[in-house]
């Protein structure tokens, strides 16, 4: 991505797990909306092709390898924006993983991955995206949680903690960052149609349904047009939230 002049700059977005499910499809969103994406990958050719489709979006794009699972390559990815002197508008903290258990038999790697990927790295992306935005006094952040923080299956302790550390960052960031004109805000999907709960819904569609109200099962769509939206001006007013988006599963 080259650089720009503050009279042509469009807003810059870098949004973590971006190749695949509701990373993929906030991008391509972001880009359609006008902005120039940064973001990391584990598999190159997935991230060659979301790089080929973004910029016949007319989006400039800066990505790189990015293991979230590793502090170093987290700053080390911030850091080569910062070299590239390239502003950063939003940060979306999208990545996360599962790796269900039930506690009395979940292993270490388990129990650390999932809150090392799930609560530490958005975190510290959200540490290194300030060294960014506070120089700026603007800047807007976007983590993702889950309705697991609230309502989890069983063998989900190590997620719904890692959800429900994030719905508390969300807030106590807010607090920190607001008189330098940063937005922090979260949004907590609920059943999304995705690889990652793929196996989840196959042959249990009907049954998942049952539990909406919405009798749908929600798309990365609905979760990239309130990315878009609280990123937006219209969203000046809104920081320190969790935004519930899960088809009224709370409800049943």
């Amino acid at each position: 991505m080259s650089t720009r002049s503050n009279l042509d700059a469009r807003p810059i977005a870098c949004i973590t797990g971006a190749t695949r499910g509701i990373g993929r499809e906030t991008v391509l969103h972001l880009a359609a909306q006008g902005y120039d994406i940064a973001f990391g990958y584990r598999d190159e050719v997935q991230a060659n092709n979301l790089r080929e489709e973004l910029i016949t979006l007319g989006a400039q794009v800066f990505c790189q390898p990015l293991d979230l699972l590793d502090s170093d390559s987290i700053s080390g990815f911030f850091e080569a924006m910062s070299n590239q002197n390239l502003s950063l508008d939003l940060l979306v903290n999208n990545a996360g993983i599962t790796k269900d258990n039930l506690l009395a038999m979940m292993t270490h790697e388990e129990l650390a991955q999932v809150i090392t990927v799930n609560l530490t790295a958005p975190i510290l992306c959200a540490q290194a995206a300030l060294k960014i935005m506070l120089p700026q006094k603007r800047g807007c952040i976007i983590n993702m949680s889950s309705v697991s923080a609230i309502k989890p299956n069983p063998g989900q302790t190590n997620y719904a903690a890692s959800k429900a550390g994030i719905e508390g960052f969300t807030r106590a960031l807010a607090v920190e960052v607001a008189r330098k004109n940063i937005r922090v805000n979260c949004i907590a999907p609920g059943i999304i149609e995705t690889e990652m709960v793929a196996d989840v819904l196959r042959g249990n569609e009907l049954a998942a349904k049952s539990k909406l109200l919405c009798k749908r099962i929600g798309s990365p769509r609905d979760i990239s047009a309130l990315v878009v939206y609280l990123a937006s001006r219209e969203a000046e007013f809104i920081t320190g939230e969790i935004f519930a988006v899960n088809g009224g599963m709370l409800l049943r």
